[in-house]
């Protein structure tokens, strides 16, 4: 998996990773309008909505990024309905040949953490398989310690997958755990220690494991001493745009070769439609495609 990232991020020159995380009031109206006649007010008719808003999408952006990353709450919260727009999300982006990065933020005991991890390694029935989500990577919480992270190694190695684990997340009161200071460390240094120790069950043929870190893009100087704390450690970065991210904070995150990393963009993306000026309402994707050339141009800028 990190290994095909790199090499799409390297065809696309682009190491924008766009978030599938549709709300409700991002769906244009047109689309609502429809949904809700055809299937009245119910579930259904907002998982149609997403899977709609979220192929439109796709057929623009796609040629553009090397991966998206769908977070699975904005679905679930739907239920069963909710869940069926995220697994075909998945499966229309897998389609498009995209690196999918299923954001479930797990995190629990071993047994539990065995179960989570059939997101990407699939199930067992009776001697059938089924890859039942399609994720390459997953977003995980290493709170747990390893017994929350061991259960996912192995589909790592055997099936090409992906983590990326908690370091250093770009929402503000996330200082309240992850800069506490023990023994003179914050504990956000002691996750990236515990990440590259156990990515170094599971590295790709790049120079990279198949465990990165989330490391925000919020906290420039700590993501700087991250990056050098963690020379193997490919990092997935929120934070950019709507949360007030830059590019340039985002230079020395970068290995020396412009490599080792990939940016989220959520609702500068997806939501633009909201916000330019030179489009319609039906012309949303067109403006998701704006900003990701915007996005590309910017992050090329810094990239060494």
């Amino acid at each position: 998996m990190i290994d095909r990232l790199i090499s799409q991020i390297e065809a696309t020159q682009n190491p924008t990773v766009v978030g599938l995380d549709p709300t409700y009031a991002m769906i244009p109206s047109f689309i609502k309008e429809e949904m809700l006649e055809t299937y009245g007010k119910t579930p259904k008719a907002v998982a149609e909505m997403f899977i709609r808003f979220n192929k439109s999408i796709l057929d623009e952006v796609a040629t553009l990024i090397p991966s998206v990353k769908p977070q699975i709450a904005m679905y679930e919260q739907y239920g069963l309905e909710g869940l069926r727009a995220y697994m075909e999300t998945v499966a229309y982006a897998k389609e498009k040949g995209l690196v999918v990065i299923g954001d479930i933020k797990r995190g629990d005991i071993a047994s539990t953490a065995a179960a989570y991890a059939g997101h990407i390694a699939g199930v067992k029935i009776e001697g059938e398989h089924f890859d039942l989500w399609q994720e390459d990577a997953v977003t995980l919480n290493p709170y747990m310690g390893f017994d929350g992270i061991e259960p996912f190694i192995a589909a790592c190695n055997e099936q090409d997958r992906g983590l990326f684990i908690l370091v250093k997340t770009s929402n503000p009161s996330g200082v309240e755990i992850q800069d506490l200071m023990v023994n003179g460390l914050p504990v956000y240094d002691y996750s990236a220690d515990l990440v590259s120790k156990w990515g170094e069950l599971t590295m790709g043929t790049e120079g990279y494991s198949r465990i990165g870190a989330v490391v925000g893009a919020t906290y420039k100087e700590q993501g700087i001493e991250l990056r050098k704390r963690m020379p193997h450690t490919f990092f997935l970065v929120p934070g950019y745009g709507a949360q007030g991210g830059k590019a340039e904070d985002l230079k020395d995150y970068f290995d020396k070769n412009g490599s080792g990393i990939i940016v989220n963009s959520s609702r500068g993306i997806i939501a633009a439609y909201q916000k330019d000026k030179e489009v319609t309402e039906k012309e949303f994707a067109i403006a998701a495609k704006k900003a990701v050339l915007a996005m590309r141009d910017d992050l090329q800028g810094v990239m060494r």
